[in-house]
């Protein structure tokens, strides 16, 4: 009998993070290193495993992190797919290709309808849309995230139908909309409509009805790249500090090297002005000393 069927079949069970290699701890690590790293953190916090706080302190301790001793520890309790936890890779790999292709995964979609009757439903984080996605409120809310989802085709339709009430559609940046409803007593929001979409990006068509509701629809991006980009602009405005600071300094030992120039010339201008009083001095002497040789006849 295998450990998973003694304890019950759970599928809960987590394997063992790897051991580090021995040297792994000593090796420096790169720019691509720490933002897989990075991007694991961003994952669970969409996921609910880190809150803000503990997502905060571990990113910027991935961004100090100068060797994979100090990587290592930062996903050693996060797992990922349900397959190993999350350990740096200690050999350089292609990069991965990324982009719009690897969320068009096909299939049938984790979730085709959605209804709210005097209540409200959502339908966010890491879920599939499928080709047509329909949605129907009635004296209530509704909201369909699109910003972490993945999609079913290239080409996906999701129908709203709002009557004294509202359905709000949120998509990522790069995303084309295309609007085809139409709103009775109430609003259908066209301001996303016509903005062009990113090469291989998805098409969402939002069509239905409004009636005494409205359906709106924004474009927005994750809290986690949010996250991502304030931490940017932190590092940005440190860099900008510390260049200031440098430009400060440098501008501070030249003016202190300026002063000590002129200094140095204004007490050079002060030697010449004594030395030409004494030159002076010296001949008034002699001139009062000739007339007084040549009044006593010598």
């Amino acid at each position: 009998m295998t450990d998973a069927a003694s304890s019950g079949g759970s599928d809960d069970q987590r394997p063992t993070p790897q051991a580090p290699h021995p040297a792994a701890p000593e090796l420096r690590a790169s720019d691509a290193d720490r933002e897989r790293v990075a991007e694991v953190l961003r994952d669970a916090l969409a996921e609910g495993r880190l809150d803000m706080e503990e997502f905060e302190e571990r990113l910027e301790a991935t961004y100090k992190a100068r060797t994979y001793g100090e990587l290592a520890p930062i996903t050693r309790d996060l797992p990922v797919a349900g397959v190993t936890a999350p350990t740096v890779s200690l050999t350089k790999e292609p990069a991965e290709s990324g982009g719009w292709a690897e969320r068009i995964v096909g299939g049938g979609g984790s979730s085709s309808w959605a209804v709210a009757v005097m209540s409200g439903f959502q339908r966010k984080g890491r879920w599939t849309v499928p080709k047509r996605f329909n949605s129907f409120a009635f004296w209530g809310g509704g909201e369909i995230d699109l910003r972490e989802a993945y999609f079913a085709d290239r080409e996906v339709e999701i129908n709203c139908v709002a009557i004294m009430g509202g359905v709000n559609v949120i998509v990522p940046p790069g995303v084309q909309v295309v609007v085809r409803g139409i709103g009775i007593m109430g609003g259908f929001d066209h301001r996303e409509e016509g903005v062009p979409g990113e090469p291989g990006a998805p098409r969402v068509i939002v069509n239905g009805f409004a009636f005494w509701g409205g359906v709106g629809i924004e474009r927005k991006i994750t809290r986690a790249e949010r996250q991502r980009l304030k931490e940017e602009r932190r590092q940005e405005k440190l860099e900008r500090k510390a260049a200031r600071k440098e430009l400060h300094a440098s501008l501070r030992e030249r003016y202190e090297t300026h002063r000590d120039m002129l200094e140095d010339h204004r007490e050079l201008g002060r030697e010449r002005h004594e030395e030409r009083r004494e030159l002076q001095r010296e001949r008034r002497e002699a001139r009062r000393e000739g007339r007084d040789r040549r009044r006593n006849g010598y």
